[in-house]
This record gives structure tokens, C-alpha cells and sequence, in this order.
């Protein structure tokens, strides 16, 4: 078998496991309304969470830093790409989160993977949450430390794991809302584990950055002393889902940012943001900071789909307050025919399937957004109901 024939075998048998991937073009900005393969839709499966990404005030800023420093940052932040946008985001991203600095790393799967290479290696040892985004397991994995996998959200397995190792550095790496079940990491129970076992806790916000918290995050959702955390968290958020832009940044000690900017090779060894992209970003942090109202309409929006699906027996909830609002339905056949069904109503839900979810338990992932208003909601929750005797 030549190697392109195994390849096109190994395509066949996702067609035949309905797990075969493919892209959608979207042909309008980002947002509630959308134009997707030539068609309209109505959008529920966007991470713009907070409804920003097509905000004029982001496209001003952009179009500001596009007039000051041109296109692109032209080299790594270490040689001559670190400009003043870059450096005011990173002070205001630090001011907000309560840190005493920040760094901005160009994705949040290179900042995961700066990180974790950075501070732990041979003879060290990572312990993750189960069901941690793709990007923290290659994380661990690239590192070469030993890699420890505890079942989701299960502290005392994660305890007896931390009291049998004898690593000379350990990292307990967790997302802070979980990106598929949409539920928030128990992260005081995981600080005292930190502090007990002389652990880093590394926090992926990627979902919970803008949102939870009074748009400070997950560590703020539970009111968590950002002088404590200081000792030992690591927090990473994402500025391409809530913020509306791209990007992602670590904050944390002084120490910490510092190690990074020597050690972090995804930091030290790419071309630095579009200086663009962080003015956008500077003014995408000023409205989550002083426009509470887009949170309290997302929450609005959340309440109201619970409230809206409940009694259906096509599928069920998982507990989730956050903006991911998973819909079980089980295997992936199933989730791609529901999928279907919406979208010959106009409406654009993303079936998602293993390996990106466990086998078993494919799902339609609704994502809401302080965009959407509750009609929108009312418009899917009808849709559901109307085809819920053909998925039982």
C-alpha cells in the first residue's frame, strides 16, 4: 500500500465512523447572524462570547495601530517586534487579572505549550484533569515529564497521585471551564492541593477569561486572593473567544513572566502579534472591563436555554452555568442527524464527536453569546421540541 493510499483508507474509515471533519466558509464578520457556505444562518456555535469580535470600537482601535505600526510586528518580541501596544496590553491584561505582570503569547495552545516545557522536564511530573483541552495533553507530552491523568474532576484520585510521586517539580494543569461539558474546575479544592504538595497550578481560561468573574476569569469566579494565587498559579487566558480578537496571555509573579521570556520556546522563537491586533485588544479589554450588561445578557441567555430544552428526550444538559451548553445525544450518527435537522431550519449547531469528546458521548455543543437575544433562543429551543419525537 503506497502512503497515500493508506491515507485515503484511514479518511475512509472516519467517513464510515461519521467522525470525518470538515470546513464551513464564512463568508460575513463573525456574530449572531451569519453567512456560512452562501447561506444565512442563525449562529450557535461561535466562541465570541461576549459578542465583541465585530465591535466597531475594536475595528477603530485596529485600524489605529495599523496607521502607527503597519502590518505585522516584522520579529520576535526578543529582537524588535515588542512594541508600545504590546506593552500597554500587557500592563492593562496584568492590572485586570490582578497579577503583577503578563506576557502575550500568540495562541493559547503555544502559551500552554511555552509553559509547561518551561518550568518542568525529565525527573518532573504533570497531573491533568482528564478531560483538559488537547493543547495541555500535548503540553505534558512535548515537556518529557511524566504525565499523570486523573478522571475529571476527581481531587481525591488527583491527591493520591500527588502523594505517590516523588518528582522533583510537579504541575497540575486544568482548564477553568472545561470547553466541551462547559463545567468550571473546582480550582480552590486544586490551590490547596498546590500548596500542600509544593505544586505549580497551571489554569487554561481559555472559556472562562471575560466571562466568569466580572470578566476577570475563573480565579475571580471563586474569589480567590490574587496575592495567593501569586505564589504558585499560572493563569493563562485567550483573547480569540470572549476578548473577540486573537492572541492569548499568561499572568503571574514576576518570576514567572521573566522565566518565561528566557525559556518559553513558543515566546522566544516566533514573530510577535500584529501590533494591530494588540490595540484592538486594548480597547476589547476596556469594554469587558466597563460593560457589565453584555455578562448579565449572556446569563440571561444561558437561563433562558435551560429553561427552554427542559422536558426534551432527544438528548440532555450537562450542569453547566457557562456559555458552553452541551446537548448529550451519544454516538456520533446521531449528533450528526440532529446537526442536520437544525440547520434545515436555519440554524447552525456543531455536532461534535470522538476523539475530540469521549466515545459515547457525542453531542450538539451550543454556544450562547451575549449577542444572541432570548428570541434567538426561543427560535432553537422551538426547533428542538418540533423535532424531539424523531430523535427519542
Amino acid at each position: 500500500m503506497s502512503l497515500l493510499t493508506d491515507l485515503a483508507a484511514q479518511i475512509a474509515g472516519l467517513d464510515a465512523a461519521a467522525l470525518r471533519r470538515t470546513r464551513r466558509q464564512l463568508d460575513s464578520a463573525q456574530g449572531v447572524s451569519v453567512t456560512v457556505d452562501g447561506q444565512p444562518w442563525l449562529s450557535f456555535c461561535s466562541n465570541d462570547y461576549l459578542g465583541l469580535a465585530a465591535h466597531p470600537d475594536l475595528a477603530r482601535a485596529a485600524r489605529e495601530g495599523l496607521e502607527k505600526y503597519g502590518t505585522g510586528a516584522g520579529a520576535s518580541h526578543l529582537l524588535t517586534g515588542h512594541t508600545g501596544a504590546h506593552h500597554r496590553l500587557e500592563q492593562a491584561l496584568a492590572t485586570f487579572t490582578g497579577q503583577p505582570a503578563a506576557l502575550l503569547f500568540s495562541t493559547g495552545y503555544m502559551a500552554n505549550l511555552g509553559v509547561v516545557s518551561a518550568l518542568v522536564g525529565r525527573g518532573d511530573a504533570v497531573f491533568a484533569d482528564r478531560l483538559n483541552h488537547a493543547c495541555l495533553n500535548d503540553a505534558a507530552l512535548l515537556s518529557r515529564a511524566a504525565f499523570r491523568r486523573y478522571p475529571h474532576g476527581d481531587l481525591a484520585a488527583l491527591e493520591r497521585q500527588l502523594e505517590r510521586s516523588d518528582a522533583r517539580r510537579r504541575l497540575i494543569a486544568v482548564d477553568g471551564v472545561f470547553s466541551m461539558d462547559g463545567d468550571i474546575a473546582p480550582l480552590p479544592e486544586l490551590l490547596a492541593l498546590a500548596e500542600r504538595f509544593d505544586a505549580w497550578l497551571l489554569v487554561d481560561d481559555a472559556h472562562g477569561f471575560g466571562v466568569l468573574g466580572n470578566g476577570q476569569g475563573s480565579l475571580a469566579h471563586f474569589g480567590l486572593d490574587p496575592v495567593r494565587t501569586r505564589e504558585r498559579v499560572i493563569y493563562m487566558g485567550t483573547l480569540g473567544k470572549a476578548a473577540g480578537v486573537f492572541g492569548a496571555f499568561v499572568a503571574g509573579a514576576p518570576e514567572l513572566i521573566e522565566t518565561l521570556i528566557q525559556k518559553a520556546r513558543t515566546y522566544v522563537f516566533t514573530t510577535a502579534l500584529p501590533p494591530m491586533i494588540a490595540s484592538a485588544l486594548t480597547a476589547s479589554l476596556h469594554l469587558i472591563e466597563c460593560e457589565p450588561a453584555r455578562r448579565a445578557q449572556l446569563a440571561a441567555v444561558i437561563a433562558h436555554w435551560r429553561e427552554g430544552v427542559r422536558g426534551l428526550r432527544s438528548g440532555h444538559p450537562l450542569d453547566s452555568i457557562t456559555a458552553i451548553q452541551p446537548w448529550i445525544v451519544g454516538d456520533a450518527p446521531r449528533a450528526l442527524a440532529m446537526s442536520a435537522a437544525l440547520a434545515e431550519r436555519g440554524l447552525l449547531v456543531p455536532a461534535i464527536r470522538p476523539p475530540t469528546v469521549p466515545a459515547g458521548t457525542a453531542r450538539l455543543r451550543v454556544s450562547l453569546s451575549a449577542a444572541h437575544s432570548l428570541a434567538d433562543v426561543d427560535r432553537l429551543c422551538l426547533a428542538m421540541h418540533a423535532m424531539d419525537g424523531s430523535f427519542q
